[in-house]
């Protein structure tokens, strides 16, 4: 009879504070009544009752909620969608208004299905936002939209302010973890976001506990700077059904302070490292000068304003 894999035990550290507060419920029923999806919620993260309770932030996740891949980390639901949502932008932007955010994350499900990666829907989302909230900064986090170079192009002449894309594991981890992506081709769309527009920041995610090894993990540190990404979040793996993969090891808060310091010794200008790190994870904290200094100028003309009228 075959031994059942013995299974690791969550440290102490992992446990989360629960916060249904009324920031909480005021943005579950926004999401709900504007028929949007959030990956806080579809990927259960793990900081959703501090960012929506005590931060009032949220990760939007456009193009809908069926994703053509199937990452083996991920507990985004997987399928071939239906429809493409033409009108989700506007409503996107209607609720960053609504919430009067100063910083917007904005992620997707993979669409494979559609030629252009879903750039398109990305690109109008970020427009509509500024059109609403032009003194807000917009943080985008797509899928590798097929390593197209136009899809790029199309999703980074829109300009946000930030571009993010998981790189998620080392390389060779990767086949293993993430479905129909491909380590160089994720730095190749960070290389390619930087070479097209120099002066907006590029950031990356990776998640630990998947059974990489410590020099990897500094290896791919070194992957990410030699294609100049600027910021870094490091996180552990946390197995989100049985059907995951499973957890291989939980690193302490120790050894995410040393990675910290690596990264930051490396050329990172910013990392955020910890157990419960995400990629949007204090996003708002990482926006570049030009774009705080944008909307410390937009905060002073409408304080102008309000004093004239």
């Amino acid at each position: 009879m075959e031994n059942k894999k013995e299974h690791i035990r969550k440290p102490e550290w992992l446990k989360i504070k629960l916060n249904t507060n009324e920031n909480y419920t005021d943005l579950k029923k926004l999401m709900r009544e504007k028929n949007l999806h959030t990956v806080c919620e579809e990927a259960r993260c793990p900081n959703i009752h501090e960012c929506w309770g005590e931060r009032r932030t949220a990760t939007f996740m456009i193009l809908g909620d069926t994703c053509t891949r199937a990452c083996r980390f991920c507990a985004v639901k997987t399928g071939l969608p239906t429809e493409l949502d033409l009108a989700e932008p506007e409503r996107v932007a209607d609720s960053v208004a609504l919430m009067n955010l100063k910083h917007v994350v904005v992620t997707a499900v993979a669409r494979d299905d559609q030629k252009d990666g879903g750039s398109g829907v990305f690109a109008e989302t970020i427009r509509a936002i500024r059109r609403k909230n032009p003194f807000a900064t917009v943080e985008v986090l797509p899928s590798d939209m097929g390593g197209e170079y136009e899809n790029i192009k199309r999703l980074m002449d829109a300009e946000p302010d930030i571009l993010n894309h998981n790189i998620e594991t080392v390389r060779r981890m990767t086949p293993r973890v993430r479905a129909r992506a491909k380590y160089d081709r994720s730095l190749e769309l960070l290389r390619r976001a930087k070479e097209m527009y120099p002066e907006i920041p590029t950031k990356s995610s990776i998640m630990l506990g998947v059974g990489e090894t410590w020099d990897e993990i500094l290896e791919t540190m070194d992957d990410l700077r030699a294609n100049q990404v600027d910021i870094m979040s490091i996180g552990q793996y946390l197995q989100p059904t049985k059907k995951h993969l499973d957890v291989q090891k939980y690193y302490t808060p120790k050894e995410f302070k040393q990675l910290f310091e690596i990264a930051m010794s490396k050329g990172f200008s910013h990392c955020q490292s910890g157990p419960l790190v995400r990629s949007s994870y204090h996003a708002d904290e990482q926006v570049n000068a030009a774009a705080k200094e944008r909307q410390r100028r937009g905060e002073e003309a409408l304080e102008s304003l309000t004093v004239k009228g």
